[in-house]
């Protein structure tokens, strides 16, 4: 007997669902983002990813494929995580507070020539949107990955990638999916350049 069989066989057509009704809009998006991150990655810039909990593990995940590679054996892409530096995020939550700890980061890392990725199932995290503020002081340009409403990043980023979920386990499950994706076609821009 498998007692569990049938809510497995639901979770898994609920994920489907929700990858198969990606909007026209939402594709375009992921192409954009795309491209941005290979135009920032030729001019010498590169992509940072942040986010909480679950979040923070696809930040670290996407950033990987990028520097290590995805499908590609190609050279290195320049990208990082706030979220993998505990001396960092220590000192800054302490001196700061929890809010600040990628805002401070943004600060002192990124640039106009960068894209920055805010990772957010509900697009309230303070500490994320702090980050998304700093960003634009900065002048990167900004993608957040978020759920179906955007919440308070929607407002506060350039390109706001919205899956069409309220559960949160959907939405990251999208999200990294949207990350290989982009990341995939990052490889292919850049390789038919003949490198950055």
């Amino acid at each position: 007997m498998r007692p569990h069989s049938e809510e497995i066989r639901r979770q898994l057509a609920e994920s489907a669902r929700v990858k198969q009704s990606f909007s026209d809009k939402l594709i375009a998006g992921i192409e954009e983002f795309a491209q941005r991150g290979a135009e920032a990655l030729r001019g010498g810039g590169k992509l940072v990813f942040f986010g909480n909990g679950g979040s923070a593990a696809d930040a670290q995940h996407l950033a990987a494929e990028l520097v290590v590679r995805l499908r590609e054996d190609r050279a290195g892409m320049a990208a990082l995580a706030l979220t993998t530096n505990a001396s960092i995020l220590t000192a800054a939550g302490n001196d700061y507070g929890f809010e600040r700890v990628f805002a401070r980061q943004i600060e002192s890392l990124v640039g106009s020539q960068d894209v920055l990725v805010a990772l957010s199932t509900s697009g309230t995290s303070a500490n994320v949107i702090a980050g998304a503020e700093a960003g634009r002081k900065r002048g990167a340009f900004l993608v957040g990955m978020t759920g179906e409403t955007g919440g308070k990043l929607k407002g506060k980023v350039d390109l706001l990638l919205n899956v069409p979920s309220t559960d949160p386990q959907r939405i990251q499950e999208a999200h990294i999916t949207i990350g290989h994706i982009a990341c995939s076609i990052i490889e292919k821009l850049i390789a038919e350049e003949g490198g950055r």
